[in-house]
Formats: structure tokens, C-alpha cells, sequence
């Protein structure tokens, strides 16, 4: 199981994401346009800087839905591996079974 500080903090990183996501995008879609001069483009880059690390998308960690865990986990089933396994064993994910040959 994961340090609870940890998984709240992957939360925390997902609001300031979606908070400031319109103003991200703005900002980004001046800064990508060729027709805007260097002036608007240099003020529009200063104040992409000035926005928190965290509203960036790219901070976050993918974390297992049930452990918290950070690392092995399927994006298909939002699960690590080892509680993708114990669900695999009960049943719980369907056209899911063990390899066997």
C-alpha cells in the first residue's frame, strides 16, 4: 500500500491539472502560433512559466486504483500488477486467465 501523503498528492496534481487546463492551452496555442509577434509570444511564455509546476499533465504518476502503487500498473485495467493477478484469480476480470502451456 502506498504512503497516503503520496496518493493525496497524485489527487492534488489532478485539480491544479483541470483547473488551470484552459489557460495552459491558451497560452500554449499563442505560443504555437506563427502569425503572433515576439513580444506577445515572449509575455505569453513568461506567464506559462509563472503557472504552478503541477498544473502541468505531464507531473502526474499513474497509480494502481486499489494500492496506490506507481509502478507496473496496466493502463487497461487502472491496476497493478500483483492486484491484477489477485483479481484475475477470483474471477473478477473477465477474459482474463492465467497463461498456461
Amino acid at each position: 500500500m502506498a504512503k497516503k501523503s503520496m496518493v493525496a498528492r497524485e489527487v492534488k496534481r489532478a485539480k491544479i491539472a483541470s483547473k488551470y487546463a484552459a489557460k495552459r492551452a491558451a497560452l500554449k496555442a499563442v505560443i504555437s502560433d506563427r502569425n503572433v509577434s515576439r513580444e506577445q509570444m515572449e509575455e505569453a511564455l513568461v506567464k506559462l512559466q509563472k503557472l504552478p509546476r503541477d498544473a502541468s499533465p505531464c507531473r502526474r504518476q499513474r497509480r494502481c486504483r486499489v494500492s496506490g502503487r506507481p509502478h507496473a500498473v496496466y493502463r487497461k485495467f487502472g491496476l497493478s500488477r500483483n492486484k491484477l493477478r489477485e483479481a484475475t484469480m477470483r474471477g473478477d476480470v473477465p477474459g482474463l486467465v492465467k497463461a498456461s502451456w
